[in-house]
This record gives C-alpha cells, sequence and structure tokens, in this order.
C-alpha cells in the first residue's frame, strides 16, 4: 500500500501507531526525533508523515511547518499525532499545514481512518 514515516520521541508510541499502520497493509519507517528529517524524506519518499508534536528539539509544529514549506515534499501529506488536544493546538496545527490532526490517545480505526483520508 502506502509508504508512511513515523516520528515520536516515545518508543512504545513508536511501536503502537507502526503496528496499526502495518495492520492496516502500510510500509512504516520510524524514528525517534525530527532531527534532519528532511533528508530522510528526501531518501525515503514516503506518501505520508504522522508527527508527534511534543519532542526534544525541534518539536511536531515546527517539523510540519519546515516539511510544507519545502517544495521538495509538495503536496505530502502530514498528520500531526499528539496528546496535545485543546482547540487551539489543534488550529495552531492547521496553521502549520497539517492535513490531519489526531489526538492521543486514539483508536486503531481513528489512525488508519486519518491516514486513508490524508493519502486520498
Amino acid at each position: 500500500m502506502s509508504k508512511i514515516v513515523v516520528v515520536d520521541d516515545t518508543y512504545a508510541e513508536l511501536q503502537l501507531i507502526e503496528g496499526i499502520l502495518k495492520s492496516g497493509g502500510h510500509t512504516v519507517t520510524s524514528f525517534m526525533n525530527a532531527e534532519k528529517l528532511e533528508d530522510k524524506l528526501a531518501a525515503d519518499k514516503p506518501d505520508l508523515v504522522i508527527l508527534d508534536v511534543v519532542m526534544p528539539g525541534r518539536n511536531g509544529f515546527q517539523a510540519c511547518r519546515d516539511i510544507k514549506n519545502d517544495a521538495r515534499f509538495k503536496g505530502m501529506p502530514v498528520i500531526l499525532c499528539t496528546s496535545k488536544g485543546q482547540e487551539s493546538d489543534k488550529f495552531w496545527g492547521q496553521q502549520q499545514g497539517a492535513d490531519a490532526y489526531i489526538v492521543k490517545p486514539f483508536t486503531p480505526d481513528d489512525l488508519l481512518a486519518a491516514a486513508k483520508k490524508a493519502l486520498g
């Protein structure tokens, strides 16, 4: 199916998200931080990126904005997947260019539906 890159600084969350996506038939590559993420995306050429927001160093909002402003990734959908569930957080995520916003904890169906929608 689709190639998806997941970035989350919590190993258990990475494993959970990866397992759900793989059960949906997707190929998944995971990273523990957004360090040099653009280089990894340029090499991997995924169909979708799923970012945690709260991470040390560059957070998901910043990484999303950087991806959306990089011509190499024009049209690449980004989903923010985070525990930050306030309306202001969702609004800010939208302002950074996120295609979808999923609040943890989520169900496997929520994640797969958001991925499917983002992949078009």
